[in-house]
Formats: structure tokens, sequence, C-alpha cells
């Protein structure tokens, strides 16, 4: 049996646009000037709050990064429900998802930055759920890298970390992969550079979902 894992903003679902406008709203709220987009497409895949803290330049989470933390996640579902801050599928995805499921010696789950409460909102919404069995968030282990949230899901399976594979598009998924001993493919579709996910360890690079298949082994 194989574990396949996929990370979720970047990889299953384009939300770059809806975390952007949440996370800019936090800034101004709390009196900064809005973020870049590309600042913010850099912290996509960590938890919430380092990735704020982060972007601030801080070295550690603080009070304010808690306090802005809580504030986005309350105004999140609000901006999510506005038109144009939809998390569509990204071409080719329900596809690739539903050439896996049909594979018998293949378990499918996810590993994400987002909270419980954010992903259950994209398994429900473009039907994920049946398929993936086993997933991981925020609010379940420490931030990517750290390798928790594929030791658990491969516990939980009674898989080995070497017979998984980790699919997502940041250098955290990539990183996240390596430190458990699992197998690392990136996407070109996502937020971060080839080159980069490269640097980060990965085994592959793929550029479309259709070729996501190819590279899980039977």
């Amino acid at each position: 049996m194989k574990l396949v894992l996929f990370d979720c903003d970047g990889t299953l679902v384009d939300s770059a646009g809806l975390i952007h406008e949440v996370m800019a709203r936090t800034f101004v709220h709390f009196g900064y000037d809005r973020p870049d987009v590309s600042l913010t497409k850099s912290i996509i895949g960590l938890t919430l709050d380092i990735a704020i803290a982060r972007m601030q330049g801080k070295p550690h989470v603080d009070d304010e990064a808690v306090a802005m933390t809580a504030h986005y996640k309350a105004i999140y579902a609000e901006t999510r429900a506005e038109a144009g801050f939809e998390e569509p599928v990204f071409e080719g995805i329900h596809a690739m998802v539903d050439v896996l499921a049909k594979r018998d010696e293949l378990l499918m789950g996810a590993v994400t930055g987002k909270s419980r409460r954010g992903l259950n909102l994209i398994m429900d919404t473009h039907g994920f759920r049946q398929h993936f069995i086993v997933s991981r968030t925020a609010d379940d282990c420490p931030s990517k890298p750290h390798p928790a949230m594929v030791t658990e899901c491969c516990g939980q399976t009674g898989i080995v970390p070497t017979d998984t594979i980790v699919i997502g598009d940041a250098i955290y998924d990539m990183q996240m992969a390596k430190a458990a001993g699992a197998k690392a493919i990136g996407v070109s579709w996502g937020y971060a550079s080839v080159d980069d996910l490269w640097k980060a360890g990965a085994d592959a690079i793929v550029n479309h979902p259709n070729e996501i298949p190819g590279h899980i082994p039977g």
C-alpha cells in the first residue's frame, strides 16, 4: 500500500486571492499597510501565527501575531462568502483524484496549514471527503516543515513514510516530506518557484495534475 498526502492551498485549490485579502484586511486592521501579494504567497503553507510573524519580520510569534491570527480567523468566513473570493480547484485536479481513487493499492489524505474548519470547507465544497481518508491540519500538528503531519497520517493508516508520497507547491511541503522520510513531489502551478522546490528537496516536479499518477508506483 502507498499513502499519497496532498497539500491543499496552491496544490488542490487556488486560494491565494482569498488568503491575501484576509491577510491584507488583518494587517490594515492592526495599523499596517496592505502587504504585497508576493509576500503573502511566500508564507502560504505555514501555520497562520507563524506566517503572520514571518511576514512582519519577527523571529518568533508574539502577542500581536496571536491577536492578528485571531482576527484573521474571525473575518475569514465572511470574506470567503464575498463574490470573487472562492477557492476553486485547479484544472485537472478532480480528474486526477478520480484516477487515484480507483487504485486499490493507494490511500489518499491531506496535510495542510489550514485550520480544520478551512479544510472541511474545501473537502465538502469540492467533494473530496469521500476520497481523503486521513488528514492533519494546523489545529492538529506543529507547522510545516515539522514532519508530524506526515508521520501522524502514516501512524493512523499503518503505512510507513518510505511508502508515502507528499505532493505540494511549497518549499515547506518538500522539507516536511524529507524530514519524515517520505517522497516529495512538487507542483509547478502553485505559489513557489520550481527552482525553490528543487532546492527544498523535491524528488520530482509535475506541471499538470495528470502527471501525478505516473509518479506514484503501484
